[in-house]
């Protein structure tokens, strides 16, 4: 015998299933039944460190990041940069941040650790306001490919301590580079136009500087404090 659910009943529980929906949409660093049945994996718990380590190092650095109220933190203190412990070829990259006053960050892409230092494709992120290479639209704006191509049209970002949603598409050569619901800037790695950018910056020298690459995702501390959440990805590798 099927037993049939009261119209009230039936109303309740759907707003209860949406209402939970929501409030995990909403809850920093976790990922929606829709986000894992899409290929979507968390780089970033909230909780811990985990997953993450210096270059060239299996550990993570003693000083300059923290964990603080789900948010990863450079504190800008020394502590250096910190890699993912996966290595991405073509993937869909979000995240979170907000940059402290004077502050200037980013992240990396296609990180090679066999390199002599952490090089690789960035994503810049700076306070447009106040420090001195953000105020001049160009390649060190938030959302360029830093120092190399400048975004397509200037960012709208959000002042020094609130919050800024980025991504990153890396399908076949192509790369997105994305502020706040907006597009900045698209390349095509190896293309004459990226070569051509490489050979005037300052990575003309570094071998294969411009390629796609199996590589490390990068999270730059750079003197000033800058905070990540909510950094979500997705292999394309295989699509």
């Amino acid at each position: 015998m099927q037993t049939r659910l009261s119209p009230l009943l039936s109303l309740a529980c759907l707003i209860f299933l949406a209402t939970t929906s929501a409030v995990v949409a909403d809850t920093p660093n976790q990922l929606t039944e829709e986000e894992k049945a899409g290929g979507w994996k968390l780089l970033f718990d909230g909780k811990s460190t985990q997953g993450w380590h210096t270059f060239k190092k299996d550990t993570f650095p003693a000083k300059g990041w923290e964990v603080q109220d789900t948010w990863f933190h450079g504190v800008g203190q020394g502590g250096g940069d910190i890699l993912s412990d996966g290595e991405f070829d073509q993937f869909e990259l979000q995240w979170e941040w907000k940059i402290a006053p004077e502050g200037n960050s980013g992240l990396k892409y296609f990180v090679l650790e066999t390199r002599n230092a952490p090089l690789g494709h960035e994503y810049q992120m700076i306070d447009e306001e106040r420090e001195a290479d953000g105020k001049t639209f160009g390649k060190h704006s938030t959302g360029s490919f830093y120092d190399v191509l400048k975004p397509t049209i200037r960012p709208t970002v959000k002042p020094a301590g609130e919050i800024n949603q980025s991504r990153i598409l890396v399908k076949g050569n192509r790369v997105e580079h994305w502020l706040n619901g907006v597009k900045l800037l698209e390349y095509s790695c190896s293309s004459e136009v990226v070569k051509a950018a490489v050979a005037q910056s300052k990575f003309k020298n570094v071998s294969s500087f411009g390629d796609r690459v199996k590589g490390h995702i990068l999270l730059q501390e750079h003197g000033k404090g800058v905070w990540f959440r909510n950094l979500k990805i997705r292999d394309l590798s295989g699509q």
